[in-house]
């Protein structure tokens, strides 16, 4: 959605007016406000918006508004019809985006703001037409439409029989939505049904002002545009408007937006004094104003407070700015932040289910969940069983004391007497719980955890790159020997056919050979290979060629651990069963279509033992996590004492809430998908590369692309300060030069992350993102469009052009 700003002002007041229903007294409402706030001694400017008006000119609301307000009216969008806006519009020469609607209208209240004069306020009615999901030219919703404005919200309600569902139901909407409901008004018709009172009390219990209004006169026999119909209501006007309902109403919406400002400047200064941030040297922090106050987020955006600019007046006076979500909130975001689809999925599971336990027990959302991460995997797929735990971090724990147990039955260690380690890869990393810690290299991230021990061994490896236009494969610094020389490749595409590269001898022996040394000469044991499929996330997005992954599971799987032990399981026929070591794939970042397959396993035409997924897996909401194993795995617990279980959970393990977000967060993302070129067969199905000139792609038809274009990414990884670029799927990494070594302490990266956030570039666009040492990386959701992302990459360029000058 748009990269629109949040419609909060310093010296104006914006509320957004909208109806239970049409015909409810949204006009009225806003007329008698407008009226109220002209009698507070001209020092108010009210102005009052209809964004989308249907119908003949003689009968629009701005013109009704203003005879009897006095105020300054405009409508945005008209349309002669007088029907519903999204029946109205078609075939108009105009049909104005939602994206248009919200930015016209921010544009107009932001007009109306940087022209006031010192000692003057600005107050902007915006009402809507009908009710609160009622469609918009688009036909979205046009709760929705509003949705990135996130404008206090003043509910009119329904005064008619049925009104008291209608105003309930219409107020939950606008909430499951994230608006927040300043005030409900309710006009009391004296009649039997006592709907004000009845919706007084409801909200006000939920915490929501409502107020009551007297009744509308009553026009019937009068002349529509009469002069006794006019008398009539402006004797309505003048007199209501000098009641104490709309004046508490008129004072109240000031104080809440004076409240909403207040609360917002100290939430630096408190956050400083009450939180300790993740992965933060707070001693690093100049200032309370350092940290990043989040208003709201929609779509690829956060809503961000400004700090402040006295030399820009106007950035003083707007609040918020836009800034792109580029780490994906760290490396979860996939369907946009405030996904109406999922809040909505999400309350209904919790009012379905709330939280119930899972220990002996089942429901239908972790059911489904399990068996469609098990289908999705491929028919090839040796996951049979699915394990629910709340992290990534805690899934990989889970799978690797799956790995060590499975090992460790079967080769008849013992663990207590003798270590017992992982393989993986250097640079690696699993996640910041001590077990996940343990099967990764020491590093930044653990080298000061007094428990940190450290227990395996991590190859070296050949990584996939794009430098100077070129696409390349290289050893690490010295290890041509053992991987070969660098080779080149004409496209991206290329690097993962197998068919055409063949295995490699050269791979496979320095496997071998290097797996001699640590259990047959020094004796070493090992329980489980452990592996970030393609990219190393934490590590530094670090593109590890895929053969060279292949390769070593290969050879695992086919090498003798026992090391002279005995073997106690019998020889199973069972195919999928584990051989070697069991092979656990951590696809907590690069699973679930973060890389443009369902399974970054299928890039290495490999299936795992073992597999963890979290991240997108509920489309970027919350916290869930899943660790499937194979049958072999499973029966390594399978014994007569509860002592041999996998004693491992969670108080809220397959929570419903988040099982079924999930499901429909996958539901959604497959039906992206490519119809008819699936890879089922090894779980490659694919989202579509969208239409667009993206990374070449070669004569394949693989579905290895990227959502960034090629020329952008061609460009960047030209430049000079560039030292290479990979793209995959919805990740862009960029690796910077820095004379003083690369690496996770490398500060190289630190000028262009907050030239991106802190400098609006020539699109308009401020980005915020995350850096891994001298490596700057960005994500998109899995819904993003060419047109959002254009401007994106235009000002990755400028700003990387502009710090790189420095």
């Amino acid at each position: 959605m748009a990269r629109v700003p949040g419609g909060l002002w310093k010296n104006t007041v914006a509320v957004q007016v909208y109806g239970a229903n049409t015909g409810v007294g949204k006009t009225v409402f806003s007329t008698l406000l407008g009226a109220r706030l002209s009698r507070y001694g001209g020092r108010i400017k009210v102005q009052y918006i209809k964004p989308v008006s249907t119908g003949p000119a003689d009968e629009a609301d701005d013109s009704y508004v203003h005879k009897y307000s006095g105020q300054r009216v405009s409508t945005l969008f008209k349309f002669d019809k007088a029907v519903s806006p999204h029946v109205a519009a078609r075939g108009s020469d105009l049909v104005p985006s939602d994206e248009l609607i919200s930015q016209t209208v921010f544009k107009t209240v932001q007009r109306e703001a940087n022209a006031l004069e010192r000692g003057f306020r600005g107050f902007s009615i915006i009402e809507t037409a009908g009710g609160v999901l009622s469609p918009g030219p688009s036909g979205t919703p046009q709760a929705d439409i509003f949705r990135p404005l996130r404008l206090p919200s003043v509910l009119v309600g329904d005064h008619r029989l049925g009104g008291i569902s209608s105003t309930i139901s219409a107020a939950e909407s606008l909430i499951i939505r994230g608006y927040d409901i300043d005030a409900v008004i309710c006009f009391d018709d004296r009649s039997g049904y006592e709907n004000a009172q009845y919706l007084n009390k409801h909200f006000r219990d939920m915490g929501i002002s409502a107020f009551t209004l007297p009744w509308i006169p009553n026009l019937q026999g009068v002349g529509a545009g009469t002069k006794e119909e006019t008398e009539i209501m402006q004797n309505y006007y003048s007199s209501q408007s000098e009641g104490k309902t709309i004046s508490n109403v008129a004072d109240w919406l000031m104080d809440r937006h004076r409240t909403r400002i207040s609360t917002m400047g100290t939430m630096p200064y408190r956050t400083e004094s009450s939180i300790w941030h993740p992965f933060t040297q707070h001693k690093h922090l100049k200032s309370a104003e350092d940290v990043l106050v989040f208003d709201s987020a929609y779509g690829d955006y956060f809503q961000v407070k400004h700090k402040g600019n006295e030399e820009e007046p106007h950035i003083e006076n707007q609040i918020l700015y836009p800034a792109f979500d580029g780490s994906a909130s760290w490396w979860t975001q996939g369907l946009g932040h405030g996904n109406p689809r999922l809040a909505l999925e999400a309350a209904y599971a919790a009012g379905r289910y709330g939280h119930v336990m899972f220990a002996g027990a089942t429901h239908e959302p972790a059911l489904t969940l399990a068996e469609k991460i098990l289908s999705g995997s491929g028919r090839g797929t040796r996951l049979r069983k699915v394990f629910y735990t709340d992290n990534g971090s805690t899934a990989t724990e889970v799978g690797i004391k799956m790995a060590l147990r499975a090992s460790s039955k079967r080769y008849g260690w013992d663990s207590a007497k003798e270590s017992i380690g992982v393989l993986g890869l250097k640079g690696s990393y699993h996640g910041d719980t001590i077990g996940a810690m343990d099967a990764s290299e020491p590093c930044v991230f653990n080298e000061k955890v007094d428990w940190y021990r450290g227990r395996g061994f991590w190859f070296d490896y050949p990584t996939f790159k794009l430098k100077n236009g070129q696409w390349l494969v290289e050893p690490p610094e010295g290890m041509q020997e053992e991987l070969g020389p660098a080779q080149t490749f004409e496209n991206q595409d290329d690097i993962f056919d197998f068919a055409t590269r063949g295995r490699s001898a050269q791979y496979e022996a320095y496997i071998e050979k290097t797996l001699n040394e640590l259990v047959k000469k020094q004796g070493k044991k090992f329980g489980a290979l452990v592996l970030e499929p393609v990219v190393l996330g934490a590590g530094g997005m670090l593109f590890v060629d895929p053969l060279f992954q292949q390769s070593l599971v290969r050879v695992v799987r086919r090498y003798d651990f026992a090391g002279g032990s005995k073997t106690t399981d019998p020889q199973t026929e069972d195919k999928d069963a584990w051989s070697g070591l069991p092979v656990m794939f951590d696809e907590v970042f690069t699973g679930l279509y973060r890389l443009g397959r369902f399974s970054a396993a299928s890039f290495l035409d490999v299936h795992p033992d073992i597999s963890v997924n979290a991240k997108l897996l509920t489309g970027g909401l919350l916290p869930l996590s899943i660790t499937s194993a194979s049958q072999s795995i499973f029966e390594a617990f399978w014994g007569d004492e509860k002592s041999e279980a996998l004693l491992h959970g969670h108080s809220y393990t397959a929570h419903a809430v988040g099982c079924h977000v999930a499901n429909t967060s996958l539901d959604i993302m497959k039906k992206l998908n490519f119809g008819e070129e699936q890879n089922l067969e090894s779980g490659g199905s694919s989202l579509p590369c969208p239409p667009r000139k993206t990374i070449k792609m070669g004569s394949r038809s693989s579905h290895v692309w990227s959502m960034w274009s090629e020329s952008f990414v061609e460009s960047v990884s030209n430049h000079e300060k560039v030292e290479y670029v990979n793209a995959l799927g919805s990740v862009l990494a960029v690796s910077l030069v820095d004379k003083g070594g690369s690496g996770y302490t490398s500060s190289a990266a630190v000028g262009l992350r907050d030239a991106l956030l802190h400098d609006v570039s020539e699109s308009q666009v401020q980005i915020h993102s995350r850096i891994l040492g001298n490596v700057i990386y960005l994500m998109a959701s899995m819904t993003a469009t060419r047109a959002q992302l254009d401007p994106i990459e235009a000002a990755f360029k400028e700003k990387l052009n502009l710090v790189t000058k420095l």
